[in-house]
């Protein structure tokens, strides 16, 4: 069965290279070559153009990558039909999630989930939404959930939730303790924000657009957490989801920073390929998720 080698070429395809290939799959890089040289010699032909610079795709690899993926995910989804024909939830649930869903959002819901279906094997992904979003894309996760927006294609999007952000910094912040803060007050104010890629930053890069804002400094820390601790050793101000901020925020730890007449919100989604829509355990995540907030849901 050439499920595995198959895995291993839509994968370094996709990523270009063999050491990240290995690491995603984790497999060594020795294994990911002898994937490729069967692969060669089962199809009589070269896969990629290599080079110490380069890997480039060949046009007989082109035509394999396209069939790849319809093969692993025909292959999957038989997996799954028949473990389905037992009655039984079972077999493995992939789910990519943003930092602020993942590590904020989503566990409450993974608790029950395997209260529920004890024998579904869940497997959670977290990175920023771009990667998400590929991650879905190229099915090495089932369900992607995103803080920001998409212009894929292949991917059906549909929001679940509405998340409100917050203004934040130390409790020492001049702004703290100003009566009346307008949005005018955070000209020239040094920030510490999300990487690029990440739908916190998407939308910091939008409200500082839109509001003619200008920044004096930019901090990029790609951890909501290495966020929070630089605030709270009195670095800045920054704008993070209320999910991220509550606790910290109730044990006064930060402080959030009232901005006159301005709410600042964004819609949570999750993404994912037409054809993961029929799988069982996609299906029942997705309920999950909108008995889990069901006044948060937006139907399309």
């Amino acid at each position: 069965m050439y499920y595995d080698a198959l895995k291993t070429f839509v994968t370094l395809a996709e990523v270009k290279n063999f050491t990240k290939t290995a690491e995603l799959l984790l497999m060594s890089q020795p294994s990911v070559s002898l994937h490729i040289k069967n692969l060669e010699k089962e199809f009589q032909t070269k896969l990629f153009h290599r080079s110490p610079k380069f890997l480039k795709i060949t046009p007989s690899g082109e035509i394999l990558y396209d069939r790849a993926k319809q093969m692993i995910t025909i292959y999957e989804q038989t997996r799954q039909d028949i473990l389905e024909q037992q009655n039984t939830i079972k077999g493995e649930l992939k789910i990519g999630a943003s930092f602020t869903i993942g590590e904020y959002i989503l566990p409450p819901l993974l608790l029950d989930l395997q209260k529920n279906y004890p024998e579904l094997e869940l497997q959670v992904t977290i990175g920023n939404t771009e990667e998400i979003i590929q991650s879905t894309r190229s099915h090495h996760v089932d369900i992607g959930l995103i803080e920001g927006q998409t212009n894929e294609k292949e991917l059906t999007v549909i929001p679940f939730m509405q998340d409100e952000l917050f203004i934040v910094s130390s409790n020492k912040h001049p702004l703290v303790h100003k009566k009346e803060v307008a949005i005018t007050d955070l000209q020239n104010q040094a920030w510490i924000m999300r990487e690029t890629g990440s739908g916190t930053r998407e939308y910091f890069n939008h409200f500082i657009r839109s509001n003619g804002l200008k920044v004096k400094s930019l901090l990029t820390i790609s951890s909501n957490q290495g966020i929070k601790e630089t605030l709270i050793n009195g670095m800045g101000i920054s704008i993070l989801s209320g999910s991220v901020v509550e606790r910290d925020v109730n044990q006064k730890n930060l402080s959030i920073i009232k901005i006159k007449n301005q709410e600042f919100k964004r819609t949570l989604s999750y993404v994912l390929s037409p054809i993961m829509q029929e799988k069982k355990n996609v299906s029942i995540f997705v309920e999950a998720l909108s008995k889990k907030w069901p006044d948060r849901i937006q139907k399309k």
